[in-house]
């Protein structure tokens, strides 16, 4: 089996060792991505950044060739959890029918202080694609 490695242009540079998403077969996963532009500046508030980070989600999922129906499991880690009920139109709008697995846990920090909010998924696509 191939495993295909992504860098995607457009998306923060990683903060470690690691790639965008990496797609082995027909499986796809996505690293945890945050709620920071491309230029370096957060947005204090956290649906803010989660639209920030879901946007960076779906391009690195895209760049494997995946697509949102494709997401089986998504993660979510919030600063605040109270912040959920927030977020949950966003989610709600980007999986519309499709309804993945889902994990969503509070944490007590992200790498950067001022960041409330990353998501991870993986994907399955179907066959041929």
């Amino acid at each position: 089996m191939t495993i295909e490695r992504f860098m995607v242009e457009g998306q923060l540079p990683p903060v470690s060792h690691y790639c965008h998403s990496v797609r082995a077969g027909n499986q796809v996963w996505v690293s945890g991505v945050v709620g920071m532009r491309a230029d370096g500046t957060i947005p204090e508030d956290t649906v803010s950044q989660f639209d920030i980070a879901m946007d960076a989600l779906d391009a690195c999922l895209r760049a494997a060739g995946g697509r949102p129906e494709d997401i089986v499991k998504v993660q979510v880690f919030l600063t605040d959890i109270s912040e959920r009920a927030a977020i949950n139109p966003r989610r709600q709008a980007y999986f519309g029918e499709h309804r993945p697995a889902s994990t969503l846990v509070e944490v007590s920090a992200l790498v950067d202080p001022r960041m409330k909010v990353e998501i991870e998924c993986q994907a399955v696509l179907p066959e041929g694609r």
